[in-house]
């Protein structure tokens, strides 16, 4: 890790480890190298760091453009590896930002529901994320993370301490659709962005919480 990325992940895994007793399962699941399209709920403003700050490489998040309107916090965002896309997160230049990253080996990290839930409860996941992930060849990881909507949910002006938790699932074989997608009618593809889209919102909610936590040396 670069060294500002790497004192921000540092002070992250510190801050949810004794202010939210964050607990980390299955965390070997994780490939170690190369590209990985980490894929997770959305509850609170506190899942991004939360998932990076568990894992021991650095990865590439998303943000809205309008995040970026101000130069020197622009800066900052672009150095801990933030990618501006528009609300809707189907921007074809962030699209191609995305694809070009997993291409390049690095871990990115989507939520399929597009924005953080009103009430906590999982919401269906938007066709973006399936069409990113029938183009790439990357693996998909389901993440689930628990917690994070009590913590500091959108309904919330500030965060309060309630232990968090995160886990990650096993990757999600989608070689048949991507197969069918090779040559599919447009109106087929975007049924199949819709189902893989579906397929991975699945398999974050199948992810439940475990009493035993494994976690990776140093954490």
């Amino acid at each position: 890790m670069r060294l500002g990325y790497y004192l921000l992940w540092h002070f992250f895994r510190i801050l949810f480890r004794i202010g939210f007793a964050r607990r980390i399962y299955h965390v070997e699941r994780v490939p170690s190298q190369g590209p990985v399209l980490i894929a997770a709920n959305h509850a609170s403003f506190m899942d991004p760091p939360l998932i990076g700050s568990s894992l021991p490489r650095e990865i590439t998040y998303l943000a809205r453009d309008t995040l970026f309107r101000f130069p020197i916090f622009a800066s900052f965002l672009q150095y801990i590896n933030v990618i501006p896309v528009d609300r809707g997160g189907k921007s074809p230049r962030g699209l191609k930002v995305i694809a070009s990253r997993l291409k390049a080996g690095h871990p990115v990290i989507l939520f399929p529901e597009g924005t953080r839930s009103s009430d906590g409860k999982l919401r269906q996941a938007k066709s973006g994320i399936g069409l990113l992930a029938i183009k790439s060849d990357a693996p998909i990881l389901p993440v689930r993370v628990f917690g994070t909507f009590e913590a500091y949910g959108r309904h919330m002006k500030w965060p309060r301490l309630h232990p968090v938790d995160i886990k990650f699932g096993r990757v999600l074989d989608l070689k048949h659709l991507r197969a069918e997608a090779k040559t599919a009618s447009k109106d087929r593809l975007k049924a199949i962005y819709q189902e893989a889209a579906d397929a991975i919102m699945q398999a974050i909610a199948d992810l439940e919480p475990h009493q035993e936590c494994d976690t990776f040396a140093g954490n």
